[in-house]
């Protein structure tokens, strides 16, 4: 494929691409912090446990994410780290759906927190995965 011409545009779209995915991150993040109590059954969970190991999640989700603001603010000169994003993003989605597929019966709310950790993410990697196409085409 011929390479994408305009910089601007792949810069934008790279911004906007991973700059989406962190901003649903980080919401995601900030409620788990925030209000665990109101996540902690969709992970089978209850009580002093269940909110301990929510906000565990959210706090997992910044330490995850402390690698985009660099890519948002200069997508062309942080390639690498791009790199490392998407990395993430296949382990992350990889992880989540070989524990659904070993998921016993019988766990529904685990199932569909699943599926929607899996749908979230699968988007997200094909949208920045796209972006970071068009920002090399431009290179």
């Amino acid at each position: 494929m011929p390479p994408v011409r305009n910089q601007n545009f792949a810069t934008w779209f790279a911004r906007g691409a991973v700059g989406l995915v962190f901003a649903i991150n980080l919401s995601c993040a900030l409620a788990f912090i925030t209000y665990p109590e109101n996540y902690a059954a969709g992970f089978e969970l209850s009580g002093v446990p269940g909110v301990v190991v929510v906000r565990a999640f959210g706090i997992l989700f910044l330490m995850w994410n402390a690698t985009y603001p660099p890519v948002v603010h200069q997508p062309g000169r942080q390639l690498t780290l791009f790199q490392v994003i998407l990395a993430q993003q296949v382990i992350g989605l990889a992880g989540e759906s070989w524990m659904l597929f070993e998921l016993p019966p019988g766990h529904l709310a685990l199932q569909q927190t699943g599926l929607r950790f899996i749908f979230f993410d699968g988007l997200g990697l094909l949208l920045m995965a796209a972006a970071y196409v068009v920002l090399r085409r431009t290179r």
